[in-house]
């Protein structure tokens, strides 16, 4: 089984989508059973809410099932736990250092996923209000993510 986990800084917007959408790809390509998907925040000020509107709409719209999602802070043990430790920009990267265990765990940034996107970081539709753009790079990384995965673990 190879864990992912998905982090984003209130575990509302962006990393819930993440883990919404790579959810969806593992299903159509049957991978569900080999895969586990998780998202949390670096903040604790959503804890237990379901995700932003902005972001249950943009999978709605996808017909992409938001079932079972909560934010939840990022712990300790998720490093100990998780495969894959995504990030969706530099300050989140930066909090999850400042977590015991983060110090030198292994953490990929979303974005670089995405080498030919001008973007660095996930933009935070939260006060972008673009979660249209979110869920493109979204979908994108997700796509070369399951494929990653797939050559390295599965």
């Amino acid at each position: 089984m190879v864990r992912v986990l998905f982090v984003c800084l209130g575990n509302i917007c962006r990393s819930p989508m993440a883990e919404a959408v790579l959810r969806h790809k593992a299903g159509v390509r049957g991978l569900q059973s080999s895969i586990a998907i998780d998202s949390a925040g670096t903040g604790n000020w959503h804890i237990g809410k379901p995700p932003h509107e902005g972001t249950l709409k943009q999978l709605k719209l996808h017909g992409i099932s938001s079932e079972g999602i909560f934010a939840r802070q990022m712990q300790t043990r998720d490093f100990e736990q998780f495969d894959y430790i995504i990030c969706m920009d530099d300050s989140n990267e930066q909090n999850l250092r400042t977590i015991p265990g983060g110090e030198e765990a292994r953490i990929l940034k979303f974005m670089d996923l995405l080498p030919n996107e001008s973007l660095r970081e996930v933009p935070d539709p939260y006060f972008t209000g673009n979660f249209e753009e979110t869920y493109r790079l979204i979908d994108l990384g997700c796509e070369v993510l399951l494929d990653k995965i797939v050559n390295e673990k599965l």
